[in-house]
């Protein structure tokens, strides 16, 4: 008997592992948003302080540079206020070269996501683009999450259109 658990044990992982079990309600995955989308031409995975520099055209207000503990960084806000662009830049040490961990857009951010969504467009229209990645459980009157807290694509709207986007991970 203890080796057919133990069989059992192993298909099942084994099944999870590959996929093959679906989630019951066919979602798509969460994260995978997460590591696709842009705003304009700015994305979390990869994108570096020198990268940016070469991306927004306007001025910079840097930040203080803060020790996060939830993540174990070194994070600096870097502000393009004429652009409606707001990033936090994270290191592993202090002063060291930073990352994108997370970017805001506002108005006057001309910027659109990869799904054409930008700033003053109609709140159906994320419903649209989005709706499939809808985390139901986090949206709320006037904020629709596309994706996780954890990480995805927060939307904020004002008089039902968009007001502000925000790309990373929103919560620990």
């Amino acid at each position: 008997m203890p080796r057919y658990s133990l069989l059992y044990g192993l298909l099942l992982v084994a099944g999870l592992a590959s996929g093959a079990f679906a989630a019951a309600d066919d979602k798509p995955d969460m994260f995978a948003l997460l590591k696709e989308e842009q705003i304009g031409d700015l994305r979390l995975l990869g994108l570096t302080e020198k990268e940016v520099k070469t991306k927004i055209p306007c001025k910079l207000k840097k930040g203080k540079e803060e020790f996060w503990a939830a993540t174990g960084e070194f994070v600096q806000k870097w502000d393009y206020p004429d652009c409606g662009i707001s990033l936090n830049m994270g290191s592993g040490r202090k002063g060291g070269a930073k990352k994108v961990l997370s970017i805001t857009a506002k108005k006057p951010s001309p910027l659109k996501t990869k799904r054409g969504i930008g700033i003053g467009d109609p709140e159906q229209e994320v419903m649209k683009a989005y709706g499939p990645y809808q985390d139901k459980e986090m949206s709320q009157e006037g904020q629709f999450v596309a994706g996780s807290v954890y990480g995805g694509l927060i939307f904020s709207f004002e008089k039902g259109r968009v007001a502000q986007m925000f790309l990373g991970a929103a919560a620990e």
